[in-house]
Parts: structure tokens; C-alpha cells; sequence
């Protein structure tokens, strides 16, 4: 679904600060959030405050929707990780996008299972104790969003809370796989090969 589509059916832009809370576990879904801009975590946190990030959302992409669409309460919180612009789409319209806009729906398909499959490949993962292997699997992930030549655009931070390691420890297997040849680097990103 085009941003653009739903401000000129009348949707209205909501404006989140930098780390706003957007929703909560425990809350119930009453909308499906399209950002327009900015960029927005999900996020799981430990109880001494770590945070383990579930997902990251960028302009043009929207979240929220596998609990509106069962009906169940979110079990992680959404940050604004930036600045952000974000329509909300109640549970109505929405239902009303999905049965009366041309490939909607199998676009839905699509997204819903390419988070699936992440969550699965993550869960996967994290099982295995190697860090090396943990952090090359999520940055290959993460490449098949990426052009050739282009560079991964996330940080070392962001790298540790999605896969549960330290940063020091992303910092030290990056430059392993750098040295091992398995990665390329350039001014500190990680740069797509082929």
C-alpha cells in the first residue's frame, strides 16, 4: 500500500518523537501504523532493561498488523528510533483495504511471511552458540535488501540487540569475517558483493 494513496483517502499523519512509544505489550491492537517517515524498533525487553530488537520499520513499510488481525495483545513494545511520521489505519479500514485494493492482500501475504521466516531463521540462531555464525546469518538476512556495491545500513549496536550479542562481540566477529574474507568493509559499513 502506497503512503501516498492513504493520505489522499484521507488518512491523517501522526507525528512520533524519537523514542516514543508507539505500543506496548499487554495493549490491545486498534490500529495498523504505515510510516511515512522516519523509522520504528520492535522491540523485547529483558528485566535489566536490555533490549532485543524483533524488527526494524522504515518509510514505506508498516507494523502492527498480525495482532490486529487476531485479535490479541501485542507482546512487544514499538519505538520510534527516529523521528517519525505514521498514518494509523483502524481495524475496519484496514479490513477494507485488504478486500477492495488490487494486491493488497497478497502484498500482506508476502510481508507476513517473510517475518515469519525471520523469526524462525532468529530463533534458529539463537540456539546455536557460535556468535561468528549468529552474526554472518543475520547480516546475509539483512543483505537481501541491499544492492550490490551498497552497505548495510545498521549499526553495530542494532546488530547485537537483534541477534542477543554484546557489541563488543559484533565489533570483534565483524572484523574476524572481514579478515576471513566473508564480509567487505568500507569506513566502518558492511558492503554487499554479489
Amino acid at each position: 500500500m502506497d503512503i501516498q494513496e492513504l493520505i489522499q483517502r484521507g488518512f491523517a499523519v501522526k507525528e512520533y518523537p524519537k523514542d516514543k512509544i508507539i505500543y506496548e505489550p499487554g495493549m490491545l491492537p486498534r490500529y495498523v501504523y504505515f510510516i511515512k517517515t522516519g523509522e520504528v524498533r520492535m522491540v523485547t525487553v529483558s528485566e535489566h532493561g536490555k533490549e532485543f530488537i524483533q524488527g526494524i520499520f522504515k518509510a514505506g513499510q508498516y507494523f502492527g498488523e498480525p495482532a490486529l488481525i487476531v485479535n490479541r495483545r501485542y507482546l512487544a513494545y514499538t519505538i520510534a528510533s527516529k523521528q517519525s511520521e505514521i498514518i494509523l489505519v483502524n481495524k475496519t479500514d484496514f479490513f477494507n483495504l485488504i478486500e477492495n485494493t488490487p494486491g493488497f492482500s497478497t502484498s500482506l501475504i508476502q510481508k507476513l511471511s517473510n517475518r515469519l521466516f525471520y523469526k524462525s531463521m532468529m530463533l534458529e540462531e539463537l540456539a546455536n552458540e557460535k556468535a561468528e555464525h549468529r552474526l554472518l546469518t543475520i547480516i546475509n538476512y539483512l543483505m537481501n535488501d541491499v544492492e550490490v556495491g551498497d552497505s548495510l545500513n545498521v549499526t553495530r549496536q542494532e546488530l547485537a540487540d537483534m541477534t542477543g550479542l554484546r557489541v563488543e562481540t559484533v565489533i570483534r566477529e565483524i572484523k574476524s569475517l572481514r579478515e576471513k574474507e566473508f564480509i567487505k568493509t568500507d569506513n566502518g559499513k558492511i558492503i554487499k558483493l554479489k
